[in-house]
């Protein structure tokens, strides 16, 4: 049970690392400084329904989940 929980942790922190680098700053480019990033919709996008940022605390609260977990099953 344990060795399957440590691949799991490692996969999800694997897809983590590539979640997270997936992700671009808003201000990225210099398009970005003068509102290049905006022409989603009128006030800007929707941050709070982005895919990759449900996807990010998706990943990371299991990781942290599974980091607990690995920590209290005994070796």
């Amino acid at each position: 049970m344990r060795t399957f929980l440590q691949v799991l942790f490692f996969l999800d922190a694997v897809a983590l690392m590539g979640i997270i680098l997936l992700q671009m700053s808003e201000h990225a480019t210099l398009g970005g400084a003068f509102g290049a990033g905006m022409s989603s919709t009128v006030f800007g996008r929707d941050v709070s329904r982005d895919p990759k940022r449900i996807a990010t605390a998706i990943l990371g609260a299991g990781f942290l989940l599974l980091g607990a977990i690995l920590a209290v099953i005994p070796a």
